[in-house]
């Protein structure tokens, strides 16, 4: 993978407002206690051996930038090639699905001129999924197409996700929103650079559109094939599919299906001791993160780095996010509860399961 580079696209954003993404784009999103989402792009390409990964960024990158640092985490902070921070357009973004503004490409056509690479391969930070992506590539070239996208069959409706539609593999055109049964499109594809660059010339004009938008009636002169993944995915565009896809964790076909241990999924490193498990806590079926202290009880929930669970505090299936501290008494039940939080005794959140209660980040 030698001749391959990697590009993540992180500036878009979510049809459905939502306090967890109101004061942070969707990339950097909290996963699973310690991860962020942008986590499994990321550890897909390094994983194959990409080590030049360009990432564009948001207007509110901040949060980003503080959990990527340099890229060290994932080997990419080298001399040769490494993690390159490319800035994304402050306008024109669209919430209509577009996630490969041609715009944040074309303004970014240097890092793909200064490369020598035969191949591109570009993801986004919203699906979840564990991917051998030197297979895909594998295929790519036997195929000989000029571009392969990463699809699966779609297991229920959704309105966020693109779906494609493909004769024997042949992509014939993408539309918004999937069906049951339907090839939905993973948001990763592997383009050849110099057809990338062409395109940057053929479609200036209309470079506020997403690149495939912009591509609806040249499907016929470029080869777009797909490539079927029949792995864990999780597409997360809402409070419900994140909620969703972190308790699909507590599962443990699922988790040790996403987190193999030949293609492990890297994070920022935190120096911090383990949860700690006081005498007289009650957890059942649950995911504590290190720094934890818990001495009350914790059933189907996920807990990040450092949260504090006092005894008589109760969480029953509910994601906890770092340095959060639930009090004695108080009750915690099918809810998010955003970063920081101090969740007062005796207090009761509380949401239903086709609900979930969100208590947005403390600022304090």
């Amino acid at each position: 993978m030698e001749k391959v580079i990697g590009l993540i696209t992180c500036n878009y954003s979510a049809k459905e407002s939502s306090p967890l993404s109101e004061s942070r784009p969707i990339a950097s999103l909290p996963y699973f206690g310690r991860y962020r989402l942008v986590d499994f792009a990321m550890s897909n390409l390094v994983n194959c051996g990409i080590r030049t990964v360009g990432m564009v960024m948001p207007y509110n990158y901040r949060s980003i930038i503080d959990h990527v640092g340099s890229g060290k985490d994932w080997d990419l902070d080298r001399k040769n090639g490494g993690l390159f921070i490319l800035p994304g357009s402050a306008f024109g973004t669209s919430r209509t699905g577009s996630r490969f503004l041609l715009r944040d490409l074309i303004h970014n056509k240097a890092y793909f001129t200064r490369s020598s690479a035969d191949a591109v391969i570009c993801s986004t930070a919203n699906f979840v999924y564990n991917v051998d992506l030197d297979r895909v590539y594998d295929a790519h070239k036997e195929s000989g197409a000029d571009i392969t996208v990463l699809t699966k069959t779609a297991s229920e409706k959704d309105s966020d996700v693109t779906a494609v539609d493909a004769i024997d593999g042949r992509v014939q055109g993408f539309r918004h929103g999937v069906n049951f049964g339907d090839s939905m499109f993973l948001d990763c594809f592997v383009i050849n650079r110099q057809l990338l660059l062409d395109m940057f010339d053929w479609y200036a004009p209309t470079d506020y559109l997403d690149i495939f938008e912009a591509m609806a009636g040249d499907f016929g002169r470029v080869d777009v094939r797909t490539y079927d993944f029949d792995g864990y995915v999780a597409p997360i565009f809402n409070k419900r599919a994140y909620f969703r896809a972190n308790m699909d964790l507590l599962d443990p076909r699922i988790s040790a299906e996403l987190f193999p241990a030949d293609r492990t999924v890297k994070t920022k490193t935190h120096d911090t001791p383990p949860a700690k498990f006081e005498v007289g806590s009650h957890v059942i079926n649950s995911a504590a993160s290190s720094g934890d202290r818990i001495y009350g009880s914790v059933c189907d929930s996920i807990l990040g780095r450092h949260v504090v669970i006092e005894a008589g505090a109760t969480v029953r299936n509910s994601i906890v996010m770092q340095g959060c501290v639930i009090k004695s008494g108080a009750r915690v039940e099918n809810a998010i509860v955003d970063r920081a939080n101090v969740v007062p005794a005796g207090t009761e959140l509380r949401g239903t399961p086709e609900d979930v209660l969100i208590k947005e980040k403390s600022h304090e």
